[in-house]
């Protein structure tokens, strides 16, 4: 009687080594969500069920105190929550056209300042003029102060994705499909946006999330720059400051008399910081599906070749 071999799949793993693998994969996957999930249960948690237990999956009682703390903010949640799209959605687009325009001229060997100007981004990332320069110059050179631009000019240009992307380029386009191009008389602009664009599609998906996260997140330009005109501040720095309020409330209840000690008390303090936490990861979390077939093609492509 002829022995059958296990049957092996098309990558080359038996049934029994992809059941390993997806078991893996599986455990690692709840160890990335079960944390998300147990912020979403203690937004949900009441004060006194925290005092009692602590944190835990299955608390005493439950409550909604914490998000109506953040919905009594009334127009200044939802305002905040439009500059926020706003500044993040002009920025990505504004930042990724900058890193394929000055990353596909690096990828071109005929260009003939590609080292010099391969150099010019790649020694910022290693010697910067520090925070103090940088301000100076942003606020009276620029005038970045109080305006949309402050909080979007300063993070336009990155190396690192630089670099990202024209690995991509080296990576995914050839140097043939230009050159017959150029011999079909295609210019350099039409070339770059009928030919090659369409290419590197995945590079430029993985460029534009890390883009959207870095704009979303970032409340620090908002602390610097913005000093007057607090109807631009976005979501996070928003919500920075009500915990940064709600945190000096709770550390000098004890001398703002009876009745505002007792106010303080019924404060969400502990909630809220879990409330403000779904607040700001929610709606990027919602885009991310739409971006992850790109990124893991742009990831996987963009690292094969340096």
């Amino acid at each position: 009687m002829v022995m059958k071999k296990p049957k092996a799949n098309l990558n080359g793993f038996s049934t029994g080594t992809e059941i390993v693998f997806h078991v893996i994969l599986a455990v690692f996957a709840l160890a990335c969500i079960i944390p998300f999930l147990f912020v979403v249960i203690i937004s949900f948690t009441s004060e006194e069920s925290i005092r009692a237990i602590g944190y835990s999956f299955v608390p005493q009682s439950w409550s909604l105190q914490a998000y109506d703390y953040v919905f009594a903010m009334g127009g200044a949640l939802w305002r905040s929550y439009f500059n926020s799209f706003l500044i993040t959605v002009i920025g990505t687009v504004a930042s990724v056209a900058i890193c394929v325009l000055y990353s596909y001229p690096l990828f071109r060997k005929d260009f003939k300042y590609r080292n010099f100007f391969n150099y010019f981004s790649f020694i910022t990332m290693i010697f910067g003029g520090g925070l103090i320069p940088t301000v100076v110059i942003c606020k009276t050179v620029l005038g970045l102060n109080d305006n949309y631009a402050a909080l979007i000019i300063p993070m336009l240009f990155s190396p690192f994705n630089i670099i990202v992307m024209r690995t991509f380029f080296q990576t995914s386009v050839p140097m043939e499909l230009i050159e017959a191009a150029t011999i079909d008389g295609s210019g350099e602009y039409s070339t770059l946006t009928r030919i090659v664009l369409p290419i590197v599609k995945p590079g430029i998906a993985t460029i534009a999330l890390l883009n959207a996260l870095a704009f979303w997140n970032e409340w620090f330009l908002s602390l610097l720059y913005l000093n007057k005109n607090m109807d631009i501040m976005p979501l996070q720095y928003l919500l920075m400051r009500m915990q940064r309020n709600a945190d000096f409330l709770a550390k000098n209840a004890s001398i703002l008399g009876a009745d505002a000690a007792k106010a303080v008390r019924e404060l969400p303090s502990q909630t809220l910081k879990m409330a403000l936490v779904v607040f700001i990861v929610l709606p990027i979390s919602c885009a991310y599906p739409f971006f992850q077939r790109y990124v893991v093609a742009g990831l996987t492509i963009g690292s094969v070749k340096g």
